[in-house]
């Protein structure tokens, strides 16, 4: 039996524990950044900017984990769900900027005067609208994901071949965002944003209701993924994933049940995608590169795949490893990245969380069989 059927995802208090965990944590250090400077709790910008990011790719992470341990969809192009919902929370921040850019134009964004542009694509309108742009994060992500999933599941495109042709969608995304043309910023992006629904977004307490918010919504994301996967939808998935053709002859649709996780999935990366932006600062076509979605696997699986906790353990834990080692060998971290997903696929397969749910297994007790005689009585 796969031990991920049976294992994490079930035990809703190690779910609820690691929610509460995140908001405890992302509480503190937005409180501990409101501290004065001198103070020896004093958390700084960077901090707080940092481990909001890491909270946002932990959500890419538990994106990742629900399709790759849950559905037994290997993919390597989930980055570009993330970067898309990074671009529709970008637009909404250029859109915020109004007069105060370099040329003082409140209608559209400097690069698009830059490159001569007359008016905004159509694509851009209600932008400057939050709810708007809080709904394209979501609903982008989620129709790209739609569209691709029904053409690739319903063809039954499975195994290698579908992770090739989540790499080369993730891939083409990002050769079409470099262009100048496509109204995105081209190779720079999107940046220089100011403020965030009429608040600075420079100023300690917006970062620290940032901070807040993408833990509160990590926290949400994680609850709502459990409830998934412990419901009868995510037993038929794991049917899928394990016995897909036995699941297929008992009537069920497959390709229908992959494609909702899938959208699902999606819109969770959108989401934290989003919520990305708002802590580094800016968005460019290099959140779209293959290697990104490869690196959000890796935290699956140094985490626990199948586990959900696991993928928000390992997200955090290899990037802020990732933090260290680029600060002392930069050099070296594809390298040490490497070694780690080999030493995670020999030594610890089921990851982090497997490593505990071991050390914490209680010893099996010694149970003496009864014996019944021929007639049926006990001996």
């Amino acid at each position: 039996m796969n031990p991920f059927s049976v294992h994490g995802p079930r035990n809703l208090r190690g779910v609820i524990w690691m929610a509460v965990a995140v908001v405890v944590v992302a509480g503190g250090l937005a409180m501990a950044s409101l501290l004065p400077e001198g103070s020896p709790f004093h958390a700084s910008a960077f901090v707080v900017s940092l481990a909001g990011k890491y909270l946002a790719y932990a959500m890419l992470a538990l994106s990742v984990d629900l399709v790759w341990g849950f559905a037994g969809i290997l993919t390597l192009g989930h980055a570009a769900f993330f970067a898309l919902g990074g671009y529709a929370m970008g637009m909404y921040l250029m859109r915020e900027i109004g007069a105060r850019g370099v040329y003082g134009n409140a209608s559209l964004p400097d690069f698009m005067i830059f490159l001569s542009w007359k008016s905004l694509p159509w694509y851009w309108w209600g932008s400057e609208h939050f709810a708007w742009a809080a709904l394209l994060v979501v609903a982008v992500p989620g129709l790209l994901a739609g569209v691709f999933g029904w053409l690739a599941f319903r063809s039954r495109v499975s195994g290698v071949y579908l992770s090739i042709i989540t790499q080369a969608l993730t891939y083409a995304l990002m050769l079409a965002f470099f262009q100048n043309g496509l109204g995105f910023g081209g190779n720079n992006g999107l940046t220089d944003f100011k403020d965030i629904l009429g608040a600075d977004l420079h100023a300690p307490l917006t970062r620290a209701v940032l901070l807040v918010v993408t833990g509160v919504l990590l926290a949400a994301s994680l609850l709502a993924a459990r409830f998934v996967v412990a419901s009868r939808f995510g037993h038929l998935l794991v049917a899928v994933r394990d016995a897909e053709n036995r699941t297929r002859f008992l009537g069920y649709r497959p390709d229908q049940v992959k494609l909702l996780v899938w959208v699902f999935s999606a819109m969770v990366a959108g989401l934290g995608g989003a919520l990305y932006v708002t802590q580094v600062g800016i968005i460019n076509p290099g959140e779209f590169a293959p290697a990104n979605s490869i690196e959000s696997v890796i935290w699956v699986a140094v985490g626990g795949r199948g586990t959900l906790c696991g993928a928000v353990l390992g997200a955090i834990l290899v990037n802020l490893g990732k933090t260290l080692f680029t600060a002392w060998l930069p050099e070296f971290w594809l390298y040490g990245l490497g070694f780690l997903f080999i030493g995670t696929t020999l030594f610890l397969p089921q990851g982090i969380m497997g490593l505990l749910r071991h050390v914490r297994k209680p010893p099996a007790e010694e149970v003496t069989p009864e014996v019944s005689d021929t007639q049926g009585g006990e001996a």
